[in-house]
């Protein structure tokens, strides 16, 4: 079975070496036809804490890390030009 891959946006950062990661899904509801988007957030591990909040992020499945972390960054697509507490002054 191949590993599983998501890409998302991350919407946190605030714990050490975690990451969360919404990720966007859109699919056609059954009767009805109309597209629905569906949001499902993913605590992911970062080793060297290198992800800021809106970074476009790959996500790839791992072991259970934790009670709920069972995925880990694989690469960073787009780094977010937002300004944030954390980068204020470097």
């Amino acid at each position: 079975m191949p590993i599983k891959e998501r890409l998302g946006v991350v919407v946190s950062n605030k714990m050490e070496k975690t990451i969360v990661v919404s990720v966007e899904n859109k699919m056609t509801h059954k009767r009805y036809g109309k597209i629905i988007t569906t949001t499902k957030r993913y605590k992911a591990h970062d080793q060297s804490n290198e992800c800021r909040i809106g970074d476009s992020v790959v996500i790839s499945e791992s072991r259970p890390l934790s009670k709920t972390k069972r995925w880990s960054l694989k690469e960073i697509k787009q780094k977010s030009s937002m300004l944030t507490t954390d980068n204020i002054g470097e």
